[in-house]
């Protein structure tokens, strides 16, 4: 991914704002450019769109919402939010970046449902771990697959150009850091250069680059990825190579419950409405319910690195409005059993000491016993017969480091000035789950995502228009 020299360079295409990926943040930057009159053109490397937005369960956080106050949610605030997420990552994350965030995020989710008639609702049955209000927002089906669908037509209908089997390899730039065009490669492998004003990188992290996890998060080198392949760190490898700062690099957004071999993962209401994970020797490791990235790890590091998800119809029922859910289940991943001896035999354990598992989780739940791992279970009724079992996995989804942006989402130099026509977002951009896995609050993807995404568009389109 070589930066080339701009100089004396004459682009036979050009256009003002040039955006690198057609996800939630590519698309949504688009939007926003056009919408103050520049001229934009997405670049895609793939034939089809899809992404980490694809994958991804749909669901954005904000605070104070249209929404939020038609559904009776009055009491959301960015405050509330802000503070949300920098407790999630322990305070070590970029504070101004996660409050200006936060108190964006309202108008993002009004702008996007008003103007461009995103089918969104307020997200009500169940809470995630470390929201300490109903802050998600997701389309009917709870995946991001159908999220995008409706941020490409509405690109469409607005009539912004998007190049797919696209894939920018490299970027022309002035000493100073100015981008000034972008080469293009095609799947036959014949090139082009296109010429810009100002250009957007929101073509994610480097979930996709095994080196580069190698290098930045050893304990995921060897665990299921379960992101998109596409995602090879082309932006932090530029930004390197033009001395950005780049920050967090071993932060990821993991999940601790992939269904295997079905590859397809668990809604997590399962856990939050009381479920549970044992080991293969039926016996619990974790406070489950801390947090779906960091159960990653946890699973990962037991016997055989698989483990056993256990739940009830009722998180099972709330679970089932996900589109991951839904396949894990015609997928034929969840048994049902009615018995602990039944679930014991599923897992393989013995059935002494699942039982006995289960009679402590039920004690956790009625008040009799405190979790030895944390966990509060009496907020939630005990389980019930019959049951769902899952086999397990922990898998890495995408990574959370990256180029380092200010609020106006450009791309910063190590000395902390900004480059003079580059901006960040989503995934390429530093997150805000500071410098781990356990930093991640739930839906943070898209919440950076569709923000940066906004942010990025409005500031670019302002700068080619002065």
């Amino acid at each position: 991914m070589p930066l080339l020299k701009a100089e004396g360079k004459t682009f036979p295409t050009r256009t003002q704002v040039l955006i690198i990926g057609a996800g939630a943040c590519g698309t949504i930057a688009a939007l926003a450019a056009n919408e103050r009159g520049a001229e934009v053109l997405i670049l895609e490397r793939d034939a089809k769109p899809t992404g980490s937005t694809s994958l991804s369960g749909g669901q954005i956080p904000a605070a104070g919402t249209k929404l939020q106050r038609a559904a009776g949610l009055m009491d959301d605030t960015p405050e509330i939010l802000a503070n949300d997420l920098i407790n999630k990552a322990h305070g070590e994350c970029d504070h101004e970046i996660a409050w200006h965030i936060a108190r964006e995020s309202a108008k993002t989710i009004d702008w996007l449902v008003d103007r461009y008639k995103l089918p969104l609702s307020c997200i009500l049955d169940f809470q995630y771990p470390g929201h300490s209000r109903m802050h998600m927002h997701a389309s009917p089906s709870r995946f991001g697959a159908e999220l995008l669908a409706a941020l490409l037509n509405a690109v469409e209908a607005e009539h912004i150009p998007l190049a797919t089997s696209a894939r920018v390899t490299d970027l022309y730039a002035d000493p100073d850091g100015r981008i000034r065009g972008v080469r293009v490669t095609r799947p036959d492998g014949k090139t082009e250069d296109m010429g810009c004003d100002a250009l957007i990188l929101a073509c994610c992290g480097y979930g996709g680059d095994k080196a580069m996890i190698a290098k930045h998060i050893p304990e995921m080198t060897d665990a299921h990825y379960h992101g998109h392949p596409g995602n090879t760190g082309d932006a932090v490898k530029w930004g390197e190579d033009l001395g950005a700062s780049v920050k967090d690099m071993g932060s990821f957004q993991g999940h601790g419950a992939v269904a295997t071999p079905h590859a397809t993962h668990i809604g997590w209401p399962a856990i939050t409405e009381g479920g549970y994970q044992v080991n293969k020797h039926g016996k619990r490791f974790s406070n489950e319910n801390a947090g779906y990235s960091e159960q990653a790890l946890k699973v990962t590091h037991q016997p055989d690195h698989v483990a056993w998800l256990i739940f009830d119809e009722r998180g099972h029922s709330i679970a089932m409005q996900m589109h991951s859910h839904v396949d894990a289940q015609n997928a034929g991943a969840l048994k049902v059993c009615n018995t602990p001896d039944e679930i014991a035999k599923v897992v393989g354990c013995d059935a002494a000491t699942l039982a006995q598992t289960m009679a402590e989780v039920a004690d956790c739940a009625g008040g009799k016993k405190k979790d030895p791992f944390g966990r509060d279970f009496s907020t939630k009724p005990a389980l019930k017969a019959p049951y769902r079992v899952v086999k397990i996995m922990g898998a890495l989804f995408h990574t959370q480091g990256g180029l380092e942006i200010n609020k106006e989402m450009r791309v910063l130099r190590k000395d902390g000035t900004p480059f003079p026509n580059l901006f960040a977002g989503g995934g390429a951009a530093r997150g805000l789950s500071g410098p781990a896995d356990w930093g991640y609050l739930s839906g943070s993807g898209l919440l950076t995502a569709t923000n940066m995404g906004r942010l990025a568009g409005e500031a670019a389109a302002a700068l080619v228009k002065r």
